[in-house]
């Protein structure tokens, strides 16, 4: 038996500060959503730089690491 969608998942609720380094921290997170944070960190102006730089490094990182 299926669950019903909800409308809103647990990562909208976050700010993209909080989607980011809990991104950094989670090993398990898959690249492509990396780099779906790395857009919209890239799209706001008014974004920490110190975040892309965390996530442009755990992008780079090997997965051993």
């Amino acid at each position: 038996m299926s669950q019903p969608a909800q409308s809103k998942s647990e990562t909208d609720l976050k700010s993209l500060p909080e989607q980011v380094e809990e991104a950094v921290r989670n090993r398990a997170v898959p690249i492509s959503h990396l780099l779906r944070l790395m857009s919209a960190l890239d799209a706001d102006e008014s974004a920490n730089e110190n975040l892309r730089v965390q996530l442009r490094a755990r992008i780079g990182m090997p997965l051993g690491a």
